[in-house]
């Protein structure tokens, strides 16, 4: 039988817009922001920018391992291509149930910010209609998928854009103090242990730049093409998330009020703008939200696919999931499963769901660390076309950087440690599964690579 492809319809444009997408800036900014205001308060500055050098070592990594692994397998790929076989199906297991849940996560975000204008609707019926929406359009052309999520990001930005403008243009205290007096959420100085357990969350508020590599199969001069989009993804989050939490921490009238406040951007928005402001910007986040759930669907049916490709579950099932639609060139059946099982999610209680999702990236995070490390040790990314520089400083910084972040969430007993746990049993179950079902039939059969249709252009000078 012959590995099933998809088309190559995109460029790095394309690739970068839905994976920035998926990051959502905008929901990041309005969601995951507030959490880290409330823990460091105007400390939320440094965690943002501690959070960006981890960022930037991470990016690193991915751009290296993508460019050496473009596949629609993502992180599984390249664990079991630089560490083996065994802890990249334990990979896969983590992120093919993460992945479809973290829809389903952030799906419900939509009914809150369109209580708006309509209120009293249901969060769960609103999340499911948006899954079941953003799968059937998922299924068209990549391209199309491509222009559609660039369209509904550019409104976004132009969200960030305006509260940046509110908080910069008549700001109520000088940036100087943010740097040299850093306060509290109760009053007083900011401490660096409050900085760093935030820096645990801003950390996730960038997250999604590594998903670039899921379309490397689908994109031209895939090997340059994934590390661009990495880096340009993480420059573009971090400059769209930074400059408006500042803005906020510099524009806001009374720092104790927005800090207590039960929404955090929507009394800065309304103290500086008005209330009919803070109306179209909460229109303008629940279309991010959309646009996100659409560019995480189109990043968990390549996910599903891949796996069925692999061969990773039963006959039928492997068959149906490898599916690549005739016209479209796209995993048909993959992507609509995986709306509609995250349409159910939406109708699980959200604290489960966040349970099991929270650090589930974390332990993929140090799973690709190693493997950038015993990867250029065994060769196995010598065919890389990006090299990351200053190796090995990215790989090991990031990985102290990550056993800090378990730390904070070991020692949280309401989501942290309950989501370790978690991810733990998904990951033995995973290894069960390979010792008691892959082995048995002899191994986990991984794609080759599939070649791409035109030659690629001339190699340029690595970065050393």
């Amino acid at each position: 039988m012959s590995t099933p492809v998809l088309r190559r319809g995109l460029r790095t444009l394309g690739m970068l817009l839905i994976t920035l997408s998926a990051i959502s800036p905008a929901s990041s900014v309005f969601v995951i922001a507030p959490g880290v205001l409330t823990g460091a308060g105007s400390g939320a500055f440094y965690a943002f920018l501690a959070a960006a050098v981890v960022g930037v070592f991470m990016a690193f990594v991915y751009a290296e391992l993508g460019s050496a692994f473009p596949s629609a397998g993502g992180e599984y790929t390249i664990a079991a291509r630089t560490l083996g076989k065994l802890p990249g199906f334990m990979v896969l297991g983590i992120m093919i149930v993460t992945q479809v849940l973290i829809v389903a996560v952030i799906a419900l975000g939509v009914g809150q910010y369109l209580s708006v204008v309509l209120p009293g609707v249901s969060p769960a019926v609103v999340a499911a209609v948006t899954c079941v929406l953003a799968a059937i359009v998922a299924v068209f052309d990549i391209k199309l998928n491509a222009w559609v999520t660039g369209i509904f990001l550019a409104v976004e930005l132009l969200a960030l854009a305006v509260v940046a403008v509110l908080g910069l243009a008549k700001p109520a205290r000088p940036f100087t103090d943010l740097l040299a007096h850093p306060v509290a959420p109760g009053g007083g100085p900011a401490t660096i242990s409050a900085v760093m357990i935030a820096t645990a969350i801003a950390i996730f508020a960038y997250n999604g730049y590594g998903s670039a590599v899921y379309f490397g199969e689908e994109t031209k001069d895939a090997g340059r093409g994934v590390a661009r989009a990495v880096l340009m993804g993480l420059g573009v989050t971090v400059l769209a998330e930074l400059i408006p939490v500042t803005a906020v921490l510099m524009g806001a009238p009374d720092l104790g009020t927005l800090f207590s406040s039960p929404n955090m951007l929507s009394y800065f928005v309304q103290a500086r703008g008005g209330s009919t402001l803070d109306t179209v910007l909460s229109l303008a986040v629940a279309l991010a939200i959309i646009n996100a759930v659409l560019a995480i669907v189109l990043i968990s049916s390549r996910l599903v696919f891949s796996s069925g490709r692999d061969r990773a579950w039963p006959k039928a099932m492997n068959r149906a999931l490898a599916a690549v639609h005739p016209k479209f060139g796209t995993p048909w059946v993959a992507t609509l499963a995986t709306g509609f099982i995250a349409a159910a999610l939406c109708f699980v209680d959200p604290q489960i769901l966040t349970v099991v999702t929270s650090t589930s990236i974390v332990v993929v995070y140090a799973a690709l660390c190693l493997g950038a490390i015993l990867g250029r040790r065994s060769g196995a990314t010598a065919g890389a076309k990006y090299r990351m520089p200053g190796f090995p400083i990215a790989p090991a910084v990031a990985l102290i950087a990550l056993a800090f972040v378990l730390y904070v969430n070991a020692t949280d007993p309401v989501i942290g440690r309950p989501s370790l746990i978690v991810t733990a049993a998904i990951a033995l179950l995973a290894l069960g599964y390979y010792l008691v079902v892959l082995r048995r039939r002899g191994g986990w059969q991984l794609s080759e690579a599939v070649e791409e249709e035109e030659p690629a252009p001339a190699p340029v000078r690595e970065t050393s």
